[in-house]
């Protein structure tokens, strides 16, 4: 419950010592205990490096009826910042939240470069024109893990996004809001600062907040506990935010106008090379992730340029690049505004060319709700002279992954081919920027997969030029196949499974293939191809009935782990180079039950991409230690450099 001062308790909060500093120009005194914000060095500045500092942990006795409650370090706050890999995914989240306020009568959100009004240093802005936040709900936006976003058409919902956005691209924020509620008009300022919490020493994290109403045209502190604390609040962000005086602070609302917020993200990072992370000169309309766009700068041959020039390529760097496709669906009345410019959004399902829609129904398991995706596919329009493809795959309008590769990395298989889908039935990670990896999402990239081959290879790939097999050699394939068909599996068989069919029916589908074709238990079928005596052309017919024998094989391996019951059919079908000869394997085991051999094969994808997962995590442990190590013997180096120059002074004065 807040406490409203009367008059003259109002002139002594908003004017502290104007007698004493009016000369100076400044509102509030700082007493000798506040120390001027000096900046921090040069290893904390790179965001990688910047939880590397140790604080002396100062407990606090429990009072007396009081229960023990869970501190907060600040070091907490880089931690969770690092579930970010990405600057460009941390810029995202907070599109995010203004995106969110369209609801509430939001037109636009502009990004902009400014700079520090008490350094002059390059600070990033975000503001919007939403409803703004009250007093409550900015202690929510500060806090950890808070969040009334419950509705189904917004994108965030876990409480967590701010903190780990801003603190991922720079050491401090600074948030102002307004907010209107009938006749009652707020304002709210809040400071969220690492740079002040390592610099004064803090075990927990302080969040400095003051709170105003506006009464006849005058902001009046709110005062929620004392007149002390507020004041308190008010002289840590006059002296740890960008604006030192209490004019400049407030000239801020003046900006918001009726109703909004605004966001400075100030002290920004920089990189291993001591310059900023993110790069305001190369383009003055965008904002440009440095590191990534100067590894597209280096010579090219004309493929490898063709492919760079592809906006697959150009999101990695370019942040107008990236927000032109980062929702699914045009906005009518907002406008991401990028330094200056509208972001012009575009959807590239707009631009495939022979697309088709495919319809794609995930078993969401018993008692849910059934739902059906529609997923778009077709050829990128610069195909086939383009290796990208894959999918953007978005969930509630937002996309989650850009240009996912569900194709094996150096395939030339699938080149060219694109797919659009809006997956809301699989729950995102934290940093939006991937799916958790659970049996939905492998069900669903292994019916992406065979969505990509069936496009690519057995129907459309003559559209763009080129060359399709032969009827002979689809023939000759055929005649192959009724030959020695894989065993365990009718031909074609997988046709009739479809992903995500009950178990009821896959049952069935399954007894009736086991009586079409009886499978031989630990055995394998050869048949020899003797391709000795063919001439060159023969050979060259051969090997394209290769490869297009392996792509069949691999669309049938696909397609038995699409359900449990595919599952448990392993069918592994490849061909001895050289010889020519064509081996099919199989290990099928009719003593299991079907859902259990479902079951355990799934439980072993899992396990396989967490060691993946793992093998990764450790790999870039490795190349951490090795990036310390280097930076360590170079320290040696300098200090026992200095120490010989120091003998030398010392023996030259002896």
């Amino acid at each position: 419950m807040s406490k409203k001062p009367n008059n003259s308790d109002v002139a002594n909060v908003v004017d502290i010592d104007s007698s004493e500093e009016e000369e100076e120009g400044t509102v509030v005194a700082v007493t000798d205990t506040w120390s001027a914000p000096a900046p921090i060095s040069i290893e904390s500045r790179c965001f990688w490096k910047g939880g590397a500092y140790e604080v002396v942990s100062n407990p606090q006795p429990v009072a007396k009826g009081q229960l023990e409650h869970a501190r907060v370090h600040p070091k907490f706050l880089h931690s969770n910042a690092t579930s970010h890999k990405w600057a460009f995914g941390a810029i995202a989240e907070l599109l995010d939240n203004a995106v969110d306020e369209i609801c509430s009568g939001a037109t636009y959100v502009k990004v902009d470069k400014i700079y520090s009004a008490r350094d002059h240093s390059p600070a990033l802005l975000f503001q919007d024109d939403g409803g703004g936040m009250d007093p409550e709900c900015m202690r929510q936006c500060m806090s950890l893990g808070y969040s009334t976003k419950k509705s189904n058409t917004t994108i965030g919902q876990y409480g967590n996004g701010f903190k780990t956005s801003t603190m991922r691209l720079g050491a401090d924020v600074i948030v102002f809001s307004r907010k209107i509620s009938g006749s009652h008009v707020t304002q709210s300022i809040g400071l969220l600062s690492y740079t002040f919490l390592r610099r004064t020493g803090q075990d927990d994290i302080i969040v400095p907040m003051v709170d105003f109403e506006i009464i006849d045209g005058r902001a009046q502190p709110i005062i929620y506990s004392s007149q002390d604390d507020w004041i308190d609040n008010f002289k840590i962000i006059l002296e740890w935010s960008p604006f030192s005086l209490k004019e400049e602070l407030m000239q801020q609302f003046e900006d918001i106008a009726h109703h909004g917020t605004k966001v400075i993200i100030y002290n920004l990072w920089l990189n291993d090379d001591g310059i900023f992370e993110l790069d305001f000169d190369d383009d003055d309309e965008d904002i440009r992730l440095r590191d990534e766009a100067k590894f597209g700068n280096n010579s090219k041959t004309r493929k490898e340029a063709r492919n760079e020039s592809h906006i697959s390529y150009r999101i990695r760097y370019s942040l107008r690049e990236y927000a032109s496709i980062l929702y699914l669906r045009k906005f009518e009345n907002f406008l991401i505004i990028l330094r200056g410019k509208p972001v012009q959004q575009h959807n590239i399902a707009d631009e495939l060319q022979f697309s088709k829609v495919i319809p794609y129904r995930p078993n969401l398991g018993i008692g849910s709700k059934e739902v059906s995706v529609e997923i778009r596919i077709g050829f990128l329009k610069e195909a086939p002279f383009i290796k990208a493809n894959g999918f953007n795959v978005y969930h509630k309008n937002r996309l989650i992954v850009p240009f996912w590769k569900v194709l094996h990395e150096g395939s030339s298989r699938g080149n060219g081919v694109m797919g659009v889908l809006e997956a809301n039935f699989i729950e995102p990670a934290h940093d939006k920027q991937d799916f958790e990896r659970t049996p939905l999402l492998i069900r669903l990239e292994t019916r992406l997969k065979q969505m990509i081959l069936d496009y690519w290879l057995k129907s459309h790939i003559h559209l763009i030029g080129l060359q399709q097999p032969s009827a002979d050699i689809r023939n000759s394939q055929k005649e192959l196949s009724n030959t020695q068909p894989i065993i365990g599996l009718p031909a074609n068989s997988h046709k009739s499974l479809p992903v995500d069919e009950p178990l009821d029916s896959q049952a069935t589908n399954f007894q009736k293939a086991s009586t079409v074709v009886k499978p031989v238990i630990g055995l394998a079928a050869v048949s020899r191809v003797d391709t000795s005596a063919h001439n060159t052309s023969s050979q060259s017919i051969f090997f394209q009935q290769i490869e297009e024998s392996r792509t069949q094989a691999d669309s049938t391996v696909l397609a038995c782990v699409q359900d449990p019951v595919q599952q448990s059919l392993t069918v592994a079908a490849e061909y001895r180079e050289g010889s020519g000869e064509k081996v099919t394997y199989t290990d099928v085991s009719s003593t299991l039950p079907v859902e259990k051999l479902g079951e355990e094969n799934l439980q072993l994808l899992l396990r396989c991409e967490e060691h993946r997962r793992k093998q990764k995590d450790l790999k870039q442990t490795i190349a951490n230690l090795e990036s310390q190590i280097a930076e360590a013997r170079n320290k040696c180096s300098l200090l026992g450099k200095q120490l010989e120059i120091r003998r030398k002074q010392k023996t030259v004065q002896d």
